[in-house]
């Protein structure tokens, strides 16, 4: 059965040569990004220093023995006479030739061969001359005359550079020791090695200490991250209040951006759990209130089903009366509930850009609707119109757009007192048609300022059917607005408060298929 191949990272680690390289890779993974930059910085320094030692050792070398060569032919020529346009040894033999000539260093070693074929070797040292031993007459007698210059190795001599000769019928081999060659290589070796090996000590500390020092706002990031992994995020109200130091998170290298950007993503994700939370607790509230707002209209309905039905069931006196009287409160119960679901479900499709039908709207004529409408529900109020001569065309939803002009007017009359001025005017702000209404009324509750177009808000926390409402109507019409592209805001203080509709004035219906942008 053929073994199936590795998957996954086992297979990625395999060496293809055999063996497994998972750990070396997993050693080279436990070591710190410092131990990993100072090992191959040092390693491709160390490898650059050793080859450049090996080649200045070799090449000294080959010019040392170069130079050993070129004294070996110029000793080898002193040994010999120009005599008839011919090159002769004096002597017939080796110890003859060297005792005939001065001034040879020691060491030097000649192996002559006579016209008679009688082969002669001996070499000059401290002692003399003498012959060389059988054994190092055999090695060096082994040695092809014809061959180019070479190393031989003489027992009890050492190597010798060795060069051949001939001279009319007589021919031989001469050399020189290659011993202090070899010593000038090795003390250069020897010299190179231990300078190296300082200077690599000496890059290996001044390396440690830049990195060290230039990694340290990364540590300081990694650190940062680390606290910020361990803070529990899930639920509940968290602020991170971690942040990489200012002088460790600046643009002047990509470590300190780093740090920079991580302070930056910091911020956001703070900002959006502290939006979390602050949807959590809405969302909660909404829950609260919307349960709240259907529980009294079905609590009313069975209140008043059982009422009947006990009344039908026991025979009481004036039954119909009384059935009569709960139907209707039903009835009323159940339309209040019903509009409750309709503000619900349109907030839900005005969030998913539904619930629009685009068309033409004259702003001026609809104010002058809406003021109307809002003057004969309000009487006790003083109700001031502010239009001008031309009207402001605008394109959007005639209904949505009423629906939030009446909103604003019904706000006014419900939560300012009797007598006070609303004041309604609509004109044209560099190209933006505005609708105003202003009251000089007590103004806007400071702590609900903040969350007056929030679902479910309410001026009066009573819940008074009167005043309180449900809290989705400033909602329902900043949702209107904003599927409008513009936009609804508020500003208030005592004795004056003032909305402000801003649509983008078109004197058109937009194009089929598209919608206005939001800005």
């Amino acid at each position: 059965m053929t073994p199936t191949a590795p998957v996954g990272d086992a297979a990625v680690d395999a060496d293809p040569r055999g063996g497994d390289r998972r750990p070396l890779h997993g050693l080279w993974r436990r070591w710190s990004l410092q131990t990993r930059l100072m090992l191959t910085v040092v390693s491709i320094v160390a490898l650059t220093l050793v080859a450049s030692a090996v080649g200045l050792s070799t090449t000294i070398g080959t010019v040392l023995i170069g130079t050993v060569e070129s004294n070996v032919r110029t000793l080898t020529v002193g040994l010999q006479l120009f005599d008839n346009n011919s090159y002769v040894l004096r002597a017939r033999t080796a110890d003859e030739a060297i005792l005939g000539t001065g001034g040879l260093p020691h060491g030097y070693t000649l192996l002559v061969q006579s016209p008679t074929g009688q082969t002669t070797a001996a070499t000059y040292d401290e002692d003399g001359i003498r012959g060389l031993s059988p054994r190092q007459f055999s090695q060096l007698a082994s040695v092809d005359p014809n061959m180019a210059p070479t190393t031989v190795e003489l027992p009890g001599l050492g190597a010798y550079r060795v060069v051949s000769f001939s001279a009319g019928d007589v021919s031989g081999l001469a050399g020189l020791p290659l011993a202090e060659v070899d010593s000038t290589v090795a003390r250069l070796v020897t010299t190179i090695t231990v300078v190296t090996t300082g200077g690599l000590l000496l890059l290996s500390a001044a390396i440690a200490v830049v990195i060290q020092r230039s990694l340290r706002p990364l540590r300081v990031v990694a650190d940062t991250a680390s606290r910020v992994a361990a803070l529990p995020l899930a639920q509940g109200a968290v602020s991170i209040t971690e942040r990489v130091p200012a002088e460790e998170a600046d643009d002047h290298d990509e470590i300190g951006r780093v740090g920079a950007a991580l302070n930056t993503l910091l911020n956001h994700v703070d900002s959006s759990l502290v939006a979390r939370q602050r949807n959590e607790e809405r969302m909660r509230s909404f829950v609260a209130d919307a349960s709240h707002e259907l529980r009294t209209p079905l609590a009313s309905i069975r209140g008043y089903s059982e009422l009947s039905l006990r009344a039908m069931r026991q025979g009481v006196p004036g039954v119909e009366e009384t059935t009569t009287s709960a139907l209707e409160r039903i009835q009323a119960q159940s339309l209040r509930m019903t509009r409750l679901v309709e503000d619900l479900l349109l907030l839900a499709r005005l969030d998913e850009g539904q619930e629009l039908v685009y068309g033409t709207i004259d702003l001026t004529a609809l104010a002058v609707d809406c003021v109307a409408d809002a003057r004969a529900a309000g009487q006790d109020h003083e109700w001031r119109l502010e239009v001008g001569d031309e009207p402001v065309v605008v394109a959007g939803d005639a209904t949505r757009i009423a629906q939030v002009v009446a909103n604003l007017l019904a706000n006014a009359r419900v939560h300012t007192p009797a007598g006070t001025t609303v004041t309604t005017s609509v004109r044209l702000d560099d190209g933006n048609a505005v609708l105003t209404v202003h009251d000089d009324g007590p103004g806007i509750d400071p702590a609900l300022a903040d969350d007056i177009f929030e679902r479910f808000s309410r001026a009066d926390r009573s819940r008074a059917r009167q005043t309180g409402g449900t809290g989705l109507g400033l909602s329902i019409a900043r949702a209107i607005v904003a599927a409008h592209g513009g936009s609804l805001t508020v500003h208030s203080e005592p004795g004056s408060t003032a909305f402000e509709l801003r649509l983008t004035a078109r004197p058109a219906d937009p194009a089929p298929g598209t919608e206005p942008a939001v800005p």
